[in-house]
């Protein structure tokens, strides 16, 4: 991501692709460009703080239920269809990032 900022340092533009003005390289992910689409779009800031646990979260949760099928508490089966395929997704999507970083590293 691109970014402009004002003599405060605060960014007031952001873009994919460098522009006149818009030129300074941030992490896509980064906090100040999160807040800055937040405040853009009106995003309340409560809002994004629960969004940004909902995520966290999500892998606690996909953590626990790992947890629970390796103690022999729940088997795989035990869960919902749906809940099978997203998290059969997730661990899957979750490898091939791992691989892929695998590859990158110097």
């Amino acid at each position: 991501m691109y970014v402009r900022r004002d003599a405060q340092g605060q960014i007031t533009a952001v873009s994919r692709e460098p522009l006149d003005g818009v030129s300074e390289q941030v992490p896509d992910g980064s906090a100040e460009v999160q807040a800055f689409v937040a405040a853009a779009d009106g995003t309340h800031p409560k809002q994004q703080q629960l969004t940004e646990t909902d995520l966290e979260l999500v892998r606690v949760i996909e953590d626990l239920v790992d947890l629970l099928i390796d103690r022999g508490v729940i088997t795989f089966t035990d869960l919902p269809q749906a809940a099978q395929e997203k998290l059969s997704k997730r661990q899957s999507l979750r490898l091939q990032h791992r691989t892929l970083n695998l590859l990158s590293d110097d």
